[in-house]
């Protein structure tokens, strides 16, 4: 292929993409060829795959064009983060207790992906187990900056254009957080809108399947069609939302990057005529932050009851200072803690009345220098505790580093959140990107 045609291929949508496989304008090896020429280029620096095989995807994409692609993702690329089950790729949980570990299945979102004709490229770096002992990932944007965590090789693969989407999961900020880093869209639905049956478990309450992409169209698209739930595609046109602007609590701790954008997308907004609305924290709203300490502290430590009790010498000394952090939640604090989500999530229906979505930070600022820390998860953790759907979206560059805004809206309403983020991003018009 000419270096033009890579490029046309590479500046296609996911959308757009399946639409022109599945009527044979564009074959899937053409796809795959594309990408993995990006893959070959950005994989030496940025290193976020665990396993990906030029080979294996080139003979995957020439057999789904012999068999006639025509499903809804015909075509789309796709990475899975290394926590989530496959069966003819290495699923190692970002551990050494599980490296070259192979599972009998492929977890639900991978069955339905590739049922739906999507062309799965390989797995991604995950932090081990998804807490926050660092893999090899770097930042796209700068080598020597994180690219967060625990969703660092999904969110690092989209945000250097070496796949259209991929699979992350969040217990506290690993999808939201990571993409405000990279620059790229992290949509956390629902609590269970996507099935996260086949990932490695911390927390049954809160571990929740997402998806990473370049915009809101295409993770709500994608999203819909493994969901199975085509009402969260976002509308052609959608409405002008009602915006609740919520400096969150400890927001002492959001750096100036972070103030930035929250001013840049204040500005933007209001002079694109959207109405937005000062709400104010509630004095209640930071023991949400306990509450999520009770419940994945006494979750995680059941949990990953195997590893510590007989592979404890084997795990990164992160997690082993994360699961000591997180064995001083008794079960009193677990049970309270179940208890107060509830009174909490009613508190967040009466917060939102009258506004659409709450606009709030996604991390304290841009992704911190070094690869030791995967950056704090202070401005996620309330809402990941209240199951509720949250998208982070780019807003700028702050000293050549991403920094984004972060969407909430309330528990079950994906689709108006989906809307809403796709009316503020065509605002905001972020163009800084790497792909």
């Amino acid at each position: 292929m000419t270096s033009e045609t890579v490029t046309s291929i590479l500046n296609l949508s996911a959308r757009e993409t399946a639409s022109k496989v599945a009527t044979g304008e564009l074959r899937t090896v053409d796809v795959a060829a594309a990408f993995l020429e990006v893959c070959e280029a950005r994989e030496p620096i940025v290193q976020a795959w665990k396993h990906l095989s030029a080979e294996e995807v080139l003979a995957e994409a020439a057999r789904l064009d012999k068999a006639g692609v025509s499903g809804p993702l015909a075509g789309v690329t796709v990475g899975v983060k290394d926590v989530i089950d496959t069966k003819s790729m290495p699923t190692g949980y970002g551990s050494k207790v599980y490296e070259g570990f192979h599972s009998y299945w492929d977890a639900p979102c991978v069955a339905l992906s590739r049922s739906s004709d999507a062309l799965i490229i390989g797995k991604t770096v995950s932090t081990e187990f998804a807490m926050s002992h660092p893999g090899k990932t770097r930042n796209p944007y700068n080598s020597a900056h994180t690219p967060g965590g625990s969703s660092s090789g999904s969110c690092a693969a989209v945000s250097a254009g070496m796949v259209h989407v991929a699979f992350g999961t969040q217990t506290a900020g690993s999808i939201v957080r990571p993409a405000a880093y990279c620059g790229v869209t992290g949509y956390k639905p629902t609590f269970g809108t996507l099935d996260a049956s086949g990932v490695k478990v911390l927390s049954h309450s809160l571990d929740t399947l997402g998806l990473i992409g370049r915009d809101v169209r295409d993770v709500a698209w994608v999203t819909a069609h493994v969901a199975g739930r085509l009402g969260l595609e976002v509308q052609e046109e959608p409405a002008k939302p009602v915006v609740g602007l919520f400096r969150t609590s400890r927001w002492e701790l959001a750096e100036p990057a972070a103030i930035a954008a929250m001013e840049t997308t204040e500005r933007h907004l209001k002079d694109a005529g959207v109405s937005v609305k000062v709400v104010e924290v509630p004095d209640t709203f930071d023991r949400l932050h306990q509450t999520h300490h009770g419940i994945m502290g006494w979750e995680t430590t059941q949990a990953l009851a195997y590893e510590r009790l007989h592979h404890w010498d084997r795990l990164g000394a992160n997690t082993k200072d994360f699961l000591t952090l997180l064995g001083t939640a008794t079960l009193d604090d677990y049970e309270a803690a179940k208890a107060e989500v509830i009174s909490q999530r009613e508190m967040l229906r009466r917060l939102m009345d009258g506004v659409d979505v709450l606009l709030t930070p996604p991390a304290p600022g841009t992704a911190p220098e070094g690869l030791s820390v995967t950056g704090a998860p202070v401005f996620n953790t309330p809402w990941t505790t209240m199951q509720v759907p949250c998208l982070s979206l780019p807003v700028e560059l702050f000293g050549g580093l991403p920094v984004g805004i972060q969407v909430v809206g309330r528990y079950g309403e994906d689709s108006r959140m989906l809307d809403a983020a796709a009316y503020i991003e065509a605002v905001l018009g972020f163009s800084d990107r790497l792909y």
